[in-house]
């Protein structure tokens, strides 16, 4: 595969502004017009605006059996840059640009494959996957229109192994309920929203513990990220707020892990559970990753080990589609100033995709 090639679609990725947030973008942005130009009519193209900024395009060409998926929104680009962010710089073998690792370069292997006469290739590429409220990967497969396919390629950063495993991400915020008053009556050691909450971390933390099968075995990650309530120190805190995470293992379950974490409130309480996001591991709880082993192992992929970051696989596998993460690039440049990714790795991927493209059909 020509690298010319590939830089020429991720430059003209890279300067489109996709961040999220603000998530400025609909159906008709240049980023997709470009992409349709691309692959031009041999692909049967389509377009969902869900609105907000939520845009699925799909490509197909023949009847692949595997579809490759690829946000093309990117993190805001944020402060430390050394150069324009949506201009690609390529220097000493590093392709620089906000989204040139995570995943636009991924996107531009593939659109470079679509350019050159793949005759089975199935391309997703959404806009909202950066940040929690995403919809686009799920209203595809609520619709139906993943059945067709037998395999997932999600291409994040992977250093090209294909990744069969990583956590979840669970997301709550709980709100506790006290009753004010003097905190000289007795009645605060049991009726403080604060004492309600720290009673209620210290089962969470036990839960969490509990789940190490051995010594060197991380477990469940659990980070209660933000507390906040009371007013003052002699006054009951009337509420209490603690907005948590969870990082569980492959084959776990988020809804499980929560409803475990919620029994570890005061009985009775009036405690309040919102979850702003929640993806599942990779395989989904219930599932495991034997097919996509054998997949892997059919068309010469190299594996890696398991990562500890989310991708929207896990959607797919609890979907029921067998789903691994391949990608060009390492996950320590994404989201960081200078963002990168290694031209070799843009061909060795091309390279991959191109072997998994040839066999299918």
């Amino acid at each position: 595969m020509n690298a010319s090639m590939i830089l020429t679609h991720l430059q003209a990725l890279v300067e489109c502004d996709t961040q999220n947030p603000p998530r400025r973008i609909d159906g008709d942005s240049a980023i997709f017009k470009y992409c349709s130009k691309v692959v031009g009519d041999r692909f049967e193209t389509k377009v969902w605006d869900h609105g907000d900024g939520h845009v699925s395009w799909l490509a197909v060409r023949g009847k692949p059996g595997v579809l490759f998926n690829v946000h093309l929104d990117t993190v805001p680009v944020g402060e430390g840059w050394t150069s324009d962010p949506h201009q690609l710089q390529v220097t000493e073998g590093r392709a620089f640009g906000r989204g040139a690792c995570d995943i636009k370069g991924a996107a531009a292997a593939l659109l470079s494959l679509a350019q050159e006469g793949a005759e089975n290739l199935a391309l997703l590429f959404t806009s909202d996957e950066e940040g929690a409220g995403g919809c686009c990967v799920s209203r595809f497969l609520d619709a139906g229109q993943a059945d067709r396919f037998d395999q997932v390629i999600v291409a994040e950063p992977t250093s090209c192994r294909a990744v069969l495993g990583h956590r979840g991400f669970l997301s709550v915020k709980t709100r506790f309920h006290g009753v004010p008053g003097h905190s000289s009556e007795a009645r605060a050691l049991q009726e403080n929203a604060n004492h309600q909450m720290a009673r209620w971390a210290a089962g969470t933390l036990r839960v969490a513990e509990n789940r190490k099968m051995s010594e060197s075995d991380p477990g469940s990650c659990l980070n209660i990220g933000i507390i906040d309530g009371g007013s003052k120190s002699n006054v009951i805190a009337g509420s209490a707020f603690v907005h948590w995470s969870a990082r569980l293992k492959p084959g776990d379950s988020n809804e499980k892990f929560l409803s475990e974490v919620m029994k570890c409130d005061t009985p009775g309480s009036t405690t309040e559970w919102d979850v702003p996001f929640r993806g599942e591991p990779l395989p989904a709880g219930g599932r495991d990753d034997t097919a996509a082993r054998q997949f892997c192992f059919d068309n010469g992929l190299p594996l890696g080990k398991p990562v500890d970051f989310w991708t929207e696989a896990s959607m797919f596998s609890k979907a029921g589609l067998p789903a691994i993460v391949l990608g060009p690039g390492d996950i320590e440049q994404a989201h960081a100033a200078d963002e990168w990714v290694a031209v070799e790795q843009l061909e060795t991927a091309c390279k991959l995709y191109a072997r998994v493209v040839k066999g299918d059909g």
